[in-house]
């Protein structure tokens, strides 16, 4: 009887898709203005709960002996991002180098390295003159051109101009006058441009070229405007109370003497407004059509180990076809098949395996997956 193949104790693949933050700016006359800022105020806004938590509230105030209030008021710390009064839209760069696909694996140790490491590098040289690899790619340059990664800040616009420029010695660029035509959710009938971008993309990660994309989105919404924008959120443990939404910035905040009286401001300048790497990494992955029920969900999820969508709150990918079950095997896969294209998207995102399930989540995968109540995206 065979023994069964188990993956090394020890198993990392590097990311090779290096993408930077993606930094805001206001529009003046269809050209990038200065950065926008992330700023600190104050808001009185109302109480948003339910009736029922409401009597609680009341209840609890009548026990402890305190006056009743029927209080609306909810005083909030917040921060918010807007564009400059005279701008005409929004503006977002980013910067994005592939990695050659030799480079992904980064560490594989234990009883079965050696085999898996020879089967990871076999699948990888077929994987390179693969057709496979070109459709990834081809994918990755729709949701680069399509805007996905605007996120929120897609909707804004009347109209999205995205332009990719590619230094390899030589310049390059590709441009798309509106990214809104571009479908989201659907992969095929590529049009020129994205077929030029996903086949530099594979020329990247196969090693025949080493490129830095520079890639500019301008969302225009037409008339002059202060209108809010979306930098990513970032999450907080054990914020104060009170404070209600802290937004991803880079740089400092502004600082103020307590001992002047004429410091005092109603805002505060905390840094310019971003969108995190990965958020736009998340954007750009969002292409695997291949888990089991694709035709009930109809939507591409992001590459992840185990199909997980945040978006969705589930796990789509069966236990028999999440990445570490397929690492075993890797050898054997076609990288022209569902099971291929797929994998081949894994070592590009990269991430930590191994037959030690504690921290990988897939002991307590389930055999399928309901699908949860879609939430926010940003």
């Amino acid at each position: 009887m065979s023994k069964k193949q188990t993956l090394p104790a020890v198993l990392s693949f590097q990311r090779c898709m290096v993408i930077s933050d993606g930094l805001m700016y206001s529009i003046r006359r269809f050209e990038f203005g200065k950065p926008i800022n992330v700023v600190r105020h104050g808001i009185r806004g109302t109480i948003n709960i339910s009736a029922k938590a409401e009597r609680e509230r009341l209840i609890a105030q009548q026990e402890k002996g305190q006056k009743k209030s029927n209080n609306v008021t909810n005083i909030q710390i917040t921060e918010t991002a807007k564009t400059d009064p005279d701008s005409e839209g929004v503006a977002i760069r980013f910067v994005l180098r592939p990695i050659d696909l030799n480079y992904s694996l980064f560490a594989c140790a234990g009883e079965s390295g050696a085999s898996v490491r020879d089967g990871i590098e076999l699948f990888i040289k077929k994987a390179k003159s693969s057709e496979g690899l070109q459709e990834v790619c081809r994918r990755y340059a729709r949701n680069i051109l399509n805007g996905r990664w605007l996120w929120r800040n897609r909707i804004l616009g009347s109209s999205i101009k995205i332009t990719i420029v590619i230094e390899n010695g030589d310049t390059k660029t590709i441009f798309v006058d509106n990214a809104l035509l571009i479908p989201l959710n659907t992969f095929g009938d590529y049009n020129e441009q994205e077929i030029v971008l996903g086949r530099t993309l594979a020329e990247c990660f196969i090693g025949n070229k080493n490129a830095v994309f520079t890639v500019e989105a301008m969302v225009s919404w037409g008339p002059q405007a202060a209108v809010e924008v979306f930098p990513s959120q970032n999450y907080t443990k054990g914020k104060p109370e009170g404070f209600a939404r802290p937004l991803y910035k880079i740089g400092k905040p502004e600082r103020y003497s307590s001992g002047d009286p004429d410091s005092f401001t109603d805002t505060r300048v905390m840094g310019l407004a971003a969108i995190r790497d990965q958020k736009i990494g998340n954007a750009i992955r969002t292409i695997d059509t291949w888990y089991e029920n694709h035709a009930e969900v109809d939507r591409p999820i992001p590459i992840e180990p185990n199909g997980a969508s945040l978006d969705l709150m589930a796990f789509l990918r069966k236990t028999t076809s999440t990445a570490s079950s397929l690492l075993k095997n890797i050898a054997q896969i076609n990288p022209d098949s569902d099971d291929g294209m797929f994998m081949i998207a894994v070592l590009i995102r990269g991430g930590v395996f191994g037959e030690s399930e504690k921290g990988n989540g897939n002991k307590n995968l389930p055999e399928t997956s309901e699908v949860a109540v879609s939430g926010d995206e940003n």
